[in-house]
């Protein structure tokens, strides 16, 4: 059933490759559906939905047979649902309740405590005032949707990409304290609900993912009710991080179920025929990853058409960031969804497959580096005609580091664009320098860097070298 821990059953095999075979054709039924590989594995595939397009038909073709999970895109908000204090609406998060109940949908409540869409009154309390209005605020509305809600995103976006906590109102006026409190008050309303805490640029291991960890374990030690964590992944084409698989299990680890909350994957406008396709590898990719940690619930995609998306209003010449176009025409990234979702026993981790065979392994320096610094090792992770990902580790020595460099050369191909660093060339040499979120390394420890490479994928990769700073 949608919502509940992931299980994997036994699906036979020829079945599910039929399955993604009729997805494939454009005339596929609307029981030939997502939603219906997803229930086979009891896996939540989700929508965002805006409860005023549910009259639109191909918009509500889509939802009610692609989709087992719903989640409120603005419905449920503080502003939506407490737009004067003490006063609640109810009819527009009331109608996403009762679209999810009455289409057999599980429900994620989204958001409780956000620093946006925060309605003015509120903004204006002082602190003890604002502790008891979002206390309040808490426990009405999850008391309200008991019993219906499976989890909910108690609190949003609380952190800044350097790890340290986002000075919202909430942060200045009550303290570090609010989200505790608003966890508590929101197990007091409604026991059954699973809590989850949710972000942006969480979805690799970086300052930002970090600080939410070491809150998710400091919360765990002292018993404060929390029971997941929601990573948004608004990614860019070509960028799904490296060590996201890695990333989501060290939460689950802790004992804490995750969820992709709020994904889409967007590029540069008009899309071309490459883009697309890598869009549809990325979709794939965060689809395998999740469906490899025995703790991720499901995903939840950040919409149906590009015809609503967020995306072009925030980033101007982005978009194309959903699995349907502005006609509701599916794109190769619904092809792809299928395909991970038919897997019965997706490799374990999907980052060290490449897409394209052969690629010769990445030849690394097998020595530190004389200074006894650090490490690096850089491998291709995926490939595809006329470009690749790559994904480079590095790793401190008997020491801590505050800072590092690395450098090494390929035989053929360049980098277009590169994440968790900053790179400079010289011929086929690259010069790649931590970003100002993940310089610090442990001892013996390590982070990742991560790149989009041009051109074909090397066969090698020499003068491989690592340095403190």
């Amino acid at each position: 059933m949608p919502g509940t821990p992931r299980a994997r059953l036994a699906v036979a095999a020829a079945a599910v490759a039929g399955m993604a075979a009729v997805l494939l054709a454009p005339s596929a039924t609307a029981a030939d559906s997502l939603k219906q590989l997803a229930d086979a594995q009891g896996f939540d595939i989700g929508f965002a939905v805006d409860p005023n397009r549910l009259g639109e038909s191909q918009y509500r073709q889509i939802a009610d047979t692609e989709f087992n999970f719903v989640v409120a895109e603005n419905a449920m908000k503080w502003d939506a649902t407490e737009p004067n204090q003490g006063q609640f609406s109810w009819s527009a998060a009331d109608a996403v309740a009762s679209y999810a109940r009455t289409s057999g949908k599980g429900l994620y409540g989204h958001t409780l405590v956000w620093h946006n869409q925060l309605p003015g009154w509120a903004s204006n309390l002082g602190g003890s005032q604002l502790l008891s209005a979002m206390r309040n605020h808490v426990s009405t509305v999850a008391a309200r949707y008991a019993g219906q809600v499976e989890a909910w995103d108690v609190v949003n976006e609380a952190f800044e990409d350097n790890g340290s906590r986002r000075q919202s109102v909430f942060q200045q006026r009550i303290g570090d304290s609010y989200i505790e409190e608003a966890f508590r008050a929101a197990r007091a309303a409604d026991p059954g609900a699973k809590l989850c805490i949710n972000d942006y640029s969480t979805d690799g291991i970086n300052a930002k993912s970090t600080a939410i960890y070491n809150l998710v374990k400091d919360f765990k030690a002292r018993g404060v009710p929390i029971d997941c964590v929601g990573f948004q992944a608004h990614l860019i084409v070509g960028q799904v991080p490296g060590d996201m698989q890695q990333n989501l299990q060290r939460f689950a680890d802790l004992g804490v179920d995750v969820r992709i909350t709020e994904l889409d994957i967007r590029m540069s406008t008009p899309a071309t025929s490459s883009g697309l396709q890598q869009q549809a590898r990325d979709y794939e990719r965060v689809f395998d990853i999740c469906q490899a940690v025995d703790r991720c619930q499901g995903v939840t995609i950040w919409g149906i058409s590009d015809k609503y998306s967020w995306v072009p209003g925030t980033f101007p010449g982005q978009g194309a960031a959903l699995v349907w176009d502005e006609s509701y025409q599916r794109k190769p990234a619904y092809a792809a969804i299928a395909t991970a979702l038919g897997d019965i026993d997706p490799t374990p981790d999907p980052t060290t497959e490449p897409t394209t065979e052969p690629t010769t392994e990445p030849t690394t320096d097998p020595t530190p580096d004389p200074t006894g610094d650090c490490t690096l090792a850089v491998r291709v992770t995926n490939t595809w005609p006329g470009g690749f990902q790559g994904e480079g580790t590095v790793t401190a020595g008997s020491s801590a580091l505050s800072g590092w460099t690395t450098s090494f050369r390929f035989d053929q191909g360049g980098i277009g664009t590169l994440w968790n660093g900053t790179v400079s060339s010289s011929g086929g040499s690259f010069t790649v320098v931590n970003a100002p979120y993940n310089g610090t390394v442990a001892a013996g420890g390590s982070t990742s860097f991560g790149f989009v490479g041009t051109g074909a994928a090397p066969a090698n990769i020499t003068q491989v070298s690592c340095a403190a700073r």
